[in-house]
């Protein structure tokens, strides 16, 4: 059982320790807050911090405000290129290193006046999404990680090579190593100059620049052996010597790997692996942040809140929830980064807090699902969360066309799986040439044809009246026609008419039946559904207002901020008739906000696994 709520604490650990204001907080023109991203502190001692949306914020040594950094589509300007930042990396010579989510990264050699950024136009259709904090300079050479590899350079950005694997090395100009799994989740330079990457398929380490890796398998025992279980690495950080912290989806772990040995919190090989840190009667929750406090100390920020490990006992500091970024300030001093904007945390004393406090009933009762017949098209072994920054309805706060599915960001070659029955209708290139997969499925839902469309294929595996189960492998992801990174999109249609054309038309950008994917696949195990409707003064559905409120770890290379209500191009479900949807959701209370026409609402909702609840905002007369 986890820690889920800040107004449910049973028995913790140790201390909510007394807060040290040594930041000031982030200008915020939302309401909201600021989300924060990521956090690094330069030579020159100033703060950077990365943002979901509002760009780069820098306090610089001596300053007492905030400095912004944005995209401007002045090209002459030459600005950063994305506003969603979640890396900073500094070289040697005052290199000024960022990296976003989906729009590649950039380099400043002025101190963040100018920029040159490599993006779509120089990287093409991968390298795009680079890992949260994944860039780390190694003397004159910088390292990228990626959701396609490792991208590095010693000449600033004149030549690069590439670290991927076998399969990489088609689009790989120079290929300078090999991973197991290209799909980078974490990046740390150890203490000893050797380089770490977390990935998809455990964890890796090179000694000699990236030429050669080491890779150990994630730190999980399954009954029996293999048995599904995964245990994602999500953030890295250097112990003393050669050791290393591992922050994974089941809590903290630390390597050795001169001995290729997993440390108990003595430090002597744990066998059966174990986590370092278990809270009092609670495990920690998955870690999303890691820095190293000390020798054999380490600050995790998770889902929950932050936990300090100092060998010896589990401190709770903070227990905001989703603490994404970490920077160490001073000893026993950090700054947390949060949905919310900065805050810091000193830890000075030894306190256990025993009890319960009490909690309001929330306006909202969960239900059980009306419609989840379908199954991951991505198996839950690879990578089978959904692209939390471009949902269904999704604009990316303004930066796209409104989404008409959902995205399942993963290595090109990687299985796609039918997600029911049904009969192959289409198998060919469609939008842009992508390669493209329509299965009309056996059920149908108050007498519509019920579709799933599976675009960006690589290579098709089934032909046209073709039966295929759930389960079955009918492509393999890739990045053909309008895709800027290997991915599967995933669209259902709701259809009044068995008609092909009305769901895959090269010509259409707009479908007219697309429902949301995340009311008919079913959710994570362990996980629930949000749904709900957001109405304007006069009773009609209000367009694109962002929901926020919602907390979610998983993926964190795609972080989830808010929900976007739908807009002209995309519908309501035949049956719940909503406004937005979030699957995926970890069982809570949490309270949801909106703003809408100038005025702010919150609604209290509760989460409950392989249920949907229902929240609505505005206008009781629906």
């Amino acid at each position: 059982m986890r820690q889920s709520f800040l107004a449910s604490l049973v028995v913790v650990c140790a201390p909510i320790l007394a807060r040290a204001q040594t930041l000031p907080p982030l200008p915020d023109t939302t309401g909201f807050g600021v989300h924060v991203l990521a956090l690094a502190r330069a030579p020159d001692n100033a703060v950077w911090v990365g943002t979901y949306g509002q760009g780069i914020f820098v306090l610089r040594q001596g300053a007492g405000s905030w400095e912004q950094i944005k995209h401007s589509s002045d090209t002459t300007g030459r600005t950063i290129s994305f506003d969603f930042v979640h890396a900073f990396g500094f070289g040697p010579n005052g290199e000024i290193w960022y990296g976003t989510v989906g729009n590649g990264w950039g380099l400043s050699t002025d101190g963040g006046k100018t920029w040159t950024n490599w993006e779509f136009k120089q990287l093409g259709p991968e390298w795009q999404y680079v890992a949260p904090n994944g860039i780390v300079t190694r003397g004159d050479t910088v390292y990228v990680g990626t959701a396609d590899g490792i991208r590095l350079t010693w000449d600033r950005g004149t030549t690069w090579a590439e670290v991927t694997d076998s399969g990489g090395d088609v689009t790989a100009s120079h290929p300078w190593g090999r991973l197991r799994s290209p799909y980078v989740l974490a990046l740390a330079r150890g203490a000893d100059g050797s380089v770490w990457a977390g990935h998809l398929r455990g964890l890796a380490r090179s000694t000699d620049g990236g030429r050669t890796w080491t890779e150990y398998p994630a730190p999980v025992q399954c009954p029996p052996p293999g048995a599904g279980c995964v245990n994602r690495v999500r953030a890295l950080a250097p112990d003393t010597g050669s050791l290393v912290w591992v922050g994974t989806e089941r809590g903290l772990y630390r390597l050795d790997p001169t001995r290729s040995a997993w440390l108990d919190k003595r430090g002597n090989p744990s066998c059966p692996i174990a986590p370092v840190v278990r809270g009092c009667r609670v495990d920690l929750p998955p870690v999303e942040a890691l820095v190293r406090g000390g020798p054999a100390h380490a600050f995790a920020g998770t889902r929950d809140g932050v936990y300090a490990e100092d060998g010896d006992a589990l401190n709770v500091c903070d227990m905001t929830r989703s603490v994404s970024a970490l920077l160490l300030l001073a000893p026993g001093v950090y700054a947390a980064g949060r949905p919310t904007g900065v805050g810091t945390c000193r830890i000075d004393q030894r306190l256990t807090l025993v009890g319960v406090t009490y909690q309001e009933r929330p306006d909202t009762d969960a239900h059980g699902t009306r419609h989840t017949w379908f199954a991951r098209p991505i198996a839950l072994t690879d990578q089978p969360y959904i692209d939390q920054t471009y949902r269904y309805g999704s604009t990316m706060g303004g930066s796209f066309q409104e989404h008409q599915g959902v995205e399942f960001n993963n290595p090109n070659g990687t299985p796609v799986r039918a997600i029911g029955d049904g009969v192959v209708v289409f198998a060919g290139p469609a939008e842009r040439g992508a390669n493209t997969i329509a299965i009309r499925h056996d059920r149908k839902l108050k007498g519509l044809f019920i579709f799933s469309t599976y675009y960006h294929n690589a290579r098709l595996l089934v032909s046209v009246g073709q039966r295929v189960k759930a389960g079955d492998v009918i492509a393999l992801v890739g990045n053909t026609g309008r895709a800027t990174n290997d991915h599967l999109h995933l669209e259902i249609h709701a259809a009044p008419v068995d008609s092909v054309p009305l769901i895959v038309d090269p010509n259409e950008r707009y479908p007219k039946y697309t429902v949301n994917p995340e009311l008919w696949i079913r959710p994570l195990p362990g996980t629930g559904i949000v749904a709900g409707r957001v109405w304007d003064a006069p009773g009609r559905p209000a367009p694109q207002v962002r929901v926020y409120g919602l907390v979610k770890a998983e993926p964190q290379e795609t972080p989830y901020s808010y929900a976007e209500t739908y807009g002209e191009h995309t519908h309501p479900d035949p049956d719940y008739r909503e406004h937005f949807a979030v699957s995926d959701v970890e069982p809570g209370e949490y309270t949801l906000a909106v703003v809408v026409g100038g005025r702010r609402m919150t609604r209290r909702v509760r989460v409950e696994a392989d249920r949907v609840t229902w929240v609505e905002f505005g206008s009781s007369a629906h």
